[in-house]
């Protein structure tokens, strides 16, 4: 599956809107605030919680390679 460029673009430039670490980009949010999110409730419904989760997938598999490159294209 492709991922969508959209989200991707999204997760460099758009702030977390809420919570801890409101203000912040969603790809500078520390792992440990979207483990927070999973034990909580899980993800927030919508485009924010599949934003988060492609993060949260990103990080997980360490490839954040890929967020400094669009960082690179998009920031």
């Amino acid at each position: 599956m492709q991922p969508n460029p959209e989200i991707l673009k999204d997760i460099v430039t758009v702030k977390m809107p809420f919570g801890r670490f409101k203000g912040s980009l969603l790809c500078d949010l520390p792992v440990s605030y979207l483990e927070w999110f999973i034990r909580k409730d899980g993800f927030p419904k919508g485009k924010l919680g599949i934003q988060l989760e492609t993060v949260y997938e990103i990080k997980l598999n360490g490839l954040e390679d890929i967020i400094w490159e669009l960082k690179k294209r998009f920031a």
